[in-house]
């Protein structure tokens, strides 16, 4: 070994003895491992294409609830498209509902859910392989489309309920910005605690999902914060075609962004849950926690009940070269 690889080594070692340095470290891999990146830009590339179906399909839902009262209506509409502020504005001028005869109606419907359906699947898909769920544990396609129509109506109720509660805020005065962002934290930690037991196929406790939830709900405020901020000093100033262009891409690069980030509070989850760390630098040696990661990840691919996947490892994966003598430094004469 050279003597950066042996300075590796030895940071290695240090990450490794130090939880504070080697969870985060462990956390990442499992990030790479788990190729979550590329899972976060199909979600991204689905909810672009399923927010206005959704938005519709709300739409029309509180037309015929909320038949009687269209100021609550445009109130719970808005409330929704606050949750994407690069858009939000745009939009609220083209939250029209679904019109037309019962049956055609009834397939526009159906229509609109079938598509939104694609962030939903792409939801799942990235949640079961963050935890690591052996293909032929994953549910079929009645299962998956229960699972994504189930998460779709926990949002609708969690943008109702929020925007209840936020009619209260003029009963606390001064403090009703307070009460405002209170209400929107415990709603939006309420959603992810859903979403990251019900997207996946394992089975999963609240307990075990908690710390990614607040994490999520986190990352969630800062990053609409981060595209209230885009929207005023970008696209305030930008020219008509510039503008539009600066919507989709911002809009796009917003809900990857998001995207990559709830997956990453994700991975906490499940790198707590089967304590995954630390993980090594170098390899080898293999720590215990890479051997149970390259299992699980190894175990994914049984695809029938029929089929088990084994895993051996080899005695190269514990050998210590910083420990072999001709690593060790001569003594001097």
């Amino acid at each position: 070994m050279n003597r950066v690889e042996i300075l590796v080594r030895r940071i290695d070692r240090f990450q490794q003895r130090h939880s504070v340095v080697g969870l985060p470290f462990a956390v990442i891999q499992k990030f790479g491992n788990d190729q979550a990146g590329g899972k976060a830009a199909l979600i991204a590339y689905y909810a672009l294409f399923a927010i206005f179906p959704l938005l519709l399909l709300f739409s029309t839902v509180l037309g015929f609830v909320l038949g009687g009262h269209p100021d609550l209506e445009h109130k719970l509409v808005n409330s929704a498209l606050a949750d994407f502020p690069i858009i939000g504005s745009q939009l609220r001028s083209s939250a029209h509902p679904l019109r037309g005869s019962g049956l055609a109606l009834a397939l526009g419907i159906a229509g609109t859910i079938y598509g939104a359906q694609g962030v939903g699947q792409a939801a799942q898909n990235a949640m079961n392989t963050v935890w690591n769920v052996p293909f032929k544990e994953w549910p079929g396609f009645v299962g998956r489309r229960v699972r994504g129509f189930a998460i779709l109506l926990v949002m609708g109720l969690a943008i109702v309920f929020s925007t209840t509660l936020v009619e209260l805020a003029p009963v606390f005065g001064v403090l009703n910005w307070l009460w405002t962002v209170v209400v929107s934290t415990v709603v939006n930690f309420g959603v992810f605690l859903a979403a990251f037991t019900m997207l996946t196929a394992a089975t999963v406790r609240v307990r075990d999902v908690v710390v990614g939830a607040v994490l999520a709900t986190f990352f969630w405020e800062a990053l609409q914060a981060l595209g209230t901020w885009y929207v005023q000093y970008v696209l305030g100033h930008a020219a008509a075609v510039y503008g539009f262009f600066a919507i989709v891409i911002g809009l796009l690069s917003w809900l990857y962004v998001g995207a990559r980030l709830t997956l990453l509070a994700a991975e906490i989850n499940v790198v707590l849950r089967y304590r995954l760390w630390p993980r090594s630098m170098t390899q080898p040696p293999f720590t215990a926690a890479d051997k149970e990661a390259f299992v699980r990840l190894a175990k994914m691919e049984e695809r029938r009940p029929e089929e088990t996947v084994t895993v051996r490892f080899s005695d190269e994966a514990d050998r210590q070269p910083l420990d072999e003598p001709s690593q060790r430094p001569s003594p001097r004469p």
